[in-house]
């Protein structure tokens, strides 16, 4: 694999551990003589240092890789900031779960300098695009990496609505709401609602629905080049994607949900297997025995 020219380091704000962890990584990545651009916001929480800073839009055009040193969440806010620039993506887990950022906090320095090194593997995850329009004229927009969630956006409260596969009918629903996820987002909310998990190499979208008023519903899996069109009944529900950007509804209003022409490239170390991850994380059983030698 190529080596890298140019690193940006971007990290969660108001944790002293991702402090720990980022002065770790400067240090690694200075030893190489790169090219360090910091976000502004890490940069702030830094006692001092001579890098250049730069907001995420400076960091996805002049870096070749951005290092992310925080939970899923600080990723996935990387991840919709930089999903339209020509970067790659690694991350150092400083939060809870980590399916998306792999790196232990210990392993920082070895790992990222054998990435560094070009020791590493690359994968494609897509993402999704979400607009609302009302009387034809879009309202709001945004995309997400994980997943888009409709509902009531209050307690013990249904919401209605039709749904549409490329313009085809599907069904009318009372529910609490609806899971709209990428195989990335398989394992994190639509996983809790009972939607299936998803390998992130599957070109493919799963509809989870969250305590429907009906026996029969099920979560479907679509192509990832669907159209999701969901019709807004009498209600007016709250739009979420990835759980940090919030859109509103109003009834009537349609909300189009389809594939981002742009992926995200994540930077693995050659050791990750998704697999393993899922093992760790999600409590899955270890071998029965060790294989003889």
């Amino acid at each position: 694999m190529s080596k890298f020219n140019s690193v940006g380091v971007v990290g969660r704000l108001g944790n002293d551990r991702v402090i720990e962890s980022v002065e770790v990584l400067l240090a690694t990545i200075s030893r190489r003589q790169l090219n360090i651009l910091l976000h502004e916001d890490i940069a702030a929480q830094l006692a001092s240092h001579n890098y250049q800073v730069g907001t995420s839009e400076d960091i996805g055009q002049n870096c070749d890789l951005v290092i992310v040193v925080g939970g899923d969440g600080s990723l996935l806010s990387a991840a919709r900031d930089l999903a339209h620039h020509d970067v790659v993506v690694l991350g150092v887990n400083r939060g809870k779960l980590g399916f998306l950022t792999d790196i232990k906090p210990e392993q920082v320095e070895s790992k990222v300098s054998e990435v560094l090194d070009g020791k590493y593997s690359l994968e494609e995850r897509f993402l999704l695009d979400i607009s609302v329009c009302r009387d034809g004229e879009i309202i709001g927009k945004s995309h997400a990496l994980n997943d888009v969630v409709i509902n009531s956006g209050r307690s013990a409260r249904m919401i209605d609505f039709d749904l549409y596969m490329n313009d085809d009918f599907v069904y009318s629903q009372n529910s609490d709401g609806l899971i709209v996820s990428t195989p990335t987002g398989s394992t994190a909310y639509a996983l809790s609602g009972g939607g299936p998990i998803m390998h992130p190499d599957l070109d493919a979208i799963v509809l989870v629905p969250m305590f429907p008023h009906t026996l029969s519903a099920r979560p479907i899996v679509v192509g990832g080049n669907t159209e999701i069109k969901i019709v807004i009944g009498d209600c007016h529900p709250y739009i979420s994607c990835d759980g940090q950007v919030h859109l509103n509804a109003a009834p009537k209003d349609i909300v189009l949900i389809t594939k981002k022409p742009h992926t995200l490239t994540l930077v693995h170390p050659l050791d990750h297997s998704f697999y393993a991850a899922c093992r760790t994380k999600l409590g899955w059983s270890g071998r029965l025995a060790e294989p003889k030698a």
